[in-house]
């Protein structure tokens, strides 16, 4: 579904494919704004309606009117849903190695391919973690 269609003030804001991808299973009726601030905020205090996640990347606040962060905003992706743990349980889900954890690089976010996104990350790590790049997405399959 295209951004427009449900939050008609951001369209123009989201990034390519301008979609409102699915987050996660919990709570699809609400939507959640990600959004890349380059270069950070340089020290500087963080533009309203955006909140620092992790470096350049944070979160907006949807409700708050598009134009504040229409000049600063570098990328934005609109998710539908979450996904949310219990209290304990991701920790017990990365012990059981449940998680791939790697490091993330500032296009990922944004990345202008995102049906790609998962096996170019996974096939630029340096261990054999970079092989599961080239599994089917249906292993049974194989």
């Amino acid at each position: 579904m295209d951004v427009g269609d449900i939050l008609e003030g951001w369209a123009e804001l989201a990034g390519e494919p301008g979609v409102v991808f699915q987050g996660g299973p919990v709570s699809l009726d609400s939507a959640l704004g990600v959004a890349v601030v380059p270069g950070g905020t340089g020290g500087q205090r963080a533009p309203l309606g955006w909140r620092r996640v992790h470096g350049a990347i944070g979160l907006v606040d949807l409700e708050a009117p598009p134009e504040l962060l229409a000049s600063v905003l570098g990328s934005l992706r609109i998710f539908a849903g979450y996904a949310g743990w219990g209290p304990g349980q991701l920790e017990d889900e990365l012990v059981d190695g449940a998680w791939y954890v790697v490091e993330s690089e500032p296009g990922d976010v944004s990345s202008p391919s995102p049906e790609r996104l998962w096996r170019e990350v996974l096939r630029r790590q340096r261990s054999e973690l970079a092989m599961v790049a080239t599994y089917p997405d249906d292993p049974s399959l194989n």
